[in-house]
């Protein structure tokens, strides 16, 4: 039979409809995952169509899934973060929503100060355990979407929880109606659908979801969860590690909207940001992240990675501050404690830093030269440079210019008097063995010293 398509306007031949597999023994996929050895990337060279839809955006996990792998944040550090990703979503919601746990009195209180602050976005969202009890303390702090967990592999349906596919189907299901019930809108985590069995279980278990939500007249979110970081970007890639393949699945099988599609992944393979990136393309409207990539193991997608992925797909940042990234980071240094990696892009320390004197020298002349993009503008970071042995002449007239917030016109050059007499100095400390980096305080003192007053320590 032939039928007009909703999603490629085009006749297709009317879809098999794929129904559950109530196997006895568990498909733990043993040709990709031995787990004596590192999985493997099988190709089946079945291509699907690349399908970004027409509005794409960012949620956010730092408060539930960040939160579980570093020290609870405090009340008031939830609510500062929360101001800063209102501010770096822009006013057009281009970080649409986050979530919190609800279960402990200050979590609570956390939802109620940020409720109070009247911000349109992100819009707060929960995750809870998918009981009666817990689906009406979210409608009573009048929240309107909470993610319930329904994981999908067989690993956790037959190892962890002990059932079936179909106790586990049908035990989901009601959870649903529950939520439904209690009249919140349920967003279903699919728990490690890089490792299950789509065609046995997820389509026709997604396919249960829409059926459901189209008889309620309730929307159910799908987020797509690469709990392990499986998760492959490639064309032809096999599920169920393909990533194009389970957007386009879900989609094409289970007729589940781009806007009620969500990925989150995790950054086990160094694949997250890549993965998160595919399922924009091929229809996933949201995906999921966390500031600075905070979360279990190795993270989850980085947010201000996406912000960056957004704006390079969408030629636009659609209104996004990200000069609010900058601060978020020196939040997560300065008032939580929280040591980030050196050379992370974006927020490390060095990320926008060169050590090296033929880089420096470039930077002096032009730092479009080395420098990614102008990142004083859109991260309210400046290019700089470390002096240390391999400066030379130019890295430290950069140094110097930066440092003291020189303007063209003041800027020198690395032939001034100053500069020469600094890199003797600098040259005598690492021959006399020295082996780190000169701190900011050791040279503006010696140059003090040197420019007999013409430059002073800020």
């Amino acid at each position: 039979m032939l039928e007009l398509s909703n999603k490629t306007n085009l006749l297709e031949q009317d879809t098999y409809k794929y129904s559950l597999q109530d196997i006895k023994d568990p498909n733990l996929y043993r040709d990709f995952y031995t787990y004596a050895d590192i999985p493997k990337v099988a190709f089946n060279h079945r291509r699907v169509p690349m399908g970004m839809p027409k509005d794409i955006w960012i949620t956010d996990t730092s408060f539930r899934d960040g939160q579980q792998s570093v020290e609870p944040y405090s009340v008031e550090q939830i609510v500062e973060l929360y101001k800063l990703l209102s501010r770096l979503g822009g006013p057009y919601g281009i970080i649409r929503q986050t979530e919190f746990f609800v279960y402990s009195k200050k979590d609570r209180e956390a939802i109620a100060r940020c409720q109070d602050l009247g911000l349109k976005f992100p819009e707060i969202t929960t995750w809870i355990r998918a009981t009666k009890e817990d689906f009406k303390l979210v409608r009573d702090l009048g929240i309107r979407e909470t993610g319930i967990l329904v994981s999908c592999s067989d690993y956790h349906i037959f190892k962890k929880l002990k059932k079936t596919r179909k106790q586990a189907m049908d035990g989901y299901l009601s959870a649903v109606a529950e939520a439904f019930e209690a009249g919140v809108m349920p967003r279903c985590h699919l728990e490690d659908i890089t490792r299950a069995d789509f065609y046995g279980f997820v389509v026709p278990f997604v396919n249960e979801l829409m059926k459901m939500s189209r008889e309620a007249k309730i929307p159910v979110r799908i987020r797509a969860c690469d709990t392990m970081g499986y998760g492959v970007p490639f064309s032809e890639v096999a599920l169920p590690r393909s990533v194009p393949g389970i957007i386009y699945g879900l989609q094409h099988y289970s007729d589940v909207p781009s806007e009620m599609l969500e990925w989150h992944g995790h950054n086990d393979f160094y694949k997250a940001v890549s993965n998160a990136s595919t399922a924009w393309l091929y229809g996933a409207s949201a995906v999921n992240c966390s500031l600075l990539g905070i979360g279990e193991r190795t993270g989850n997608v980085p947010l201000e990675a996406m912000v960056m992925e957004y704006a390079s797909l969408r030629g636009s940042l659609d209104g996004m501050d990200t000069t609010a990234i900058t601060d978020i980071a020196e939040f997560f240094k300065r008032e939580i404690g929280y040591n980030i990696p050196p050379m992370t892009p974006f927020v490390g320390e060095n990320f926008n830093v060169t050590r090296a004197g033929i880089h420096a020298d470039g930077l002096l002349k032009d730092e479009e030269i080395y420098n990614i993009f102008n990142t004083e503008k859109i991260l309210n970071r400046p290019a700089s440079v470390t002096v240390s042995k391999t400066s030379g002449l130019a890295g430290i007239a950069y140094w110097i210019n930066q440092n003291y917030r020189l303007s063209p016109e003041e800027a020198i050059g690395k032939n001034d008097e100053l500069v020469v007499e600094l890199k003797k100095w600098i040259d005598l400390e690492y021959e006399d063995g020295r082996q780190t980096s000169l701190t900011t305080v050791e040279l503006e003192s010696k140059i003090e010293e040197l420019s007999g007053g013409r430059f002073n320590r800020l």
